[in-house]
């Protein structure tokens, strides 16, 4: 009688067999990809927003003289130069400086999308936190770059005050009202402010252990020359290139302000700016902008003239390549 052959063992029913596997709608989806173009679509979308004030930038620009115009242009590069020192004179670290750079260019354009400086803050946490720095360290950097821009900036405003003190005419602009209740209103913000801090026991909790990491990280950079020197001195350059840019601009169209007198308007106009929280400035500062050359003298139709360009040079023109650099540090997991 021949030999049974034995049979295999039944192997247990698949029943995932001619089923797609079902995963979350989170890791179906390309994020990454989204992620890199949504800068582009935010840019294309304001870009149609804004489309008029662009076009009269624009339009402004072929009357005026090439030669400043392109030193406007310099200016701007340079600005960006001189953020990359600052920001990594806030670090002992030594951050890489080609993608620091990139960086900060790409920080340019996401400035634009949000107020007051988030985006440009956003983006470079995730930068240095990507290259190693914890998330503590990384905020109390850029809260030690905003300090120094900052008094930087507000250095030099009170320089030039001292300097040219009759320079800007603010009397016949701003009535005394106006002026008190704008300072009212910050000092109430302030008070509002300091007591939620002092009130509330966790953020008072947060805010103190922030306060020691950033004043521990201050005190070891200021002992490194090299990195004072970097922090402060791009600081520094930061707002004197775009007072510089301004002046070309100026220069370009024949505006019959003195240099030095455009310059204080643009510090005067900028540290004004800074407490409305638009994207980028959009609108708050074209109107400070305005408001400080009629001040130094300028008539009102040069002023606006000069102010257009001045944003078409310094914001449209660099807002679509900087949305590209952007889209291409998040796809290659820069930031």
């Amino acid at each position: 009688m021949p030999e049974a052959i034995p049979r295999p063992a039944e192997q247990p029913l698949d029943r995932t067999v001619g089923r797609t596997e079902r995963r979350p709608l989170h890791r179906r989806l390309p994020l990454r990809q989204i992620l890199c173009l949504l800068p582009l679509l935010v840019v294309a979308g304001w870009v149609v927003q804004h489309r008029s004030l662009i076009g009269s930038g624009a339009r402004q620009m072929f009357t005026a003289n090439p030669y400043w115009l392109l030193t406007a242009v310099a200016t701007t590069g340079l600005g960006w130069v001189a953020v990359s020192f600052a920001r990594q004179g806030t670090v002992l670290e030594r951050l890489p400086a080609r993608r620091l750079f990139a960086t900060q260019f790409a920080a340019g354009a996401a400035n634009h999308l949000l107020p007051s400086g988030i985006g440009a803050g956003a983006v470079n946490i995730r930068f240095m936190t990507g290259c190693g720095l914890p998330p503590a360290r990384s905020s109390a950097a850029l809260a030690l770059y905003f300090l120094a821009e900052a008094t930087a900036r507000v250095g030099l405003l009170l320089a030039l005050l001292v300097a040219f003190p009759e320079a800007l005419r603010l009397g016949p602009l701003l009535p005394e009202p106006v002026s008190g209740t704008v300072v009212a209103g910050v000092v109430a913000a302030a008070g509002v402010l300091m007591a939620g801090v002092a009130l509330i026991r966790p953020v008072r909790r947060l805010m103190v252990t922030f306060l020691r990491t950033a004043l521990a990280d201050a005190r070891s950079l200021h002992m490194r020359p090299s990195r004072a020197l970097a922090l402060w001195g791009g600081s520094l350059a930061f707002p004197l290139l775009q007072a510089t840019g301004l002046v070309a601009v100026a220069l370009a169209l024949e505006l019959e302000v003195r240099p030095a007198h455009v310059m204080l308007a643009y510090l005067a106009a900028t540290a004004v700016a800074a407490v409305v929280p638009a994207p980028g400035g959009i609108g708050s500062v074209d109107a400070a902008l305005v408001i400080a050359l009629v001040a130094a003298g300028a008539p009102v139709e040069s002023a606006t003239s000069t102010v257009l360009a001045y944003r078409f040079i310094t914001v449209w023109l660099p807002l679509l390549p900087g949305a590209l650099v952007l889209g291409g540090l998040v796809r290659w997991k820069i930031v």
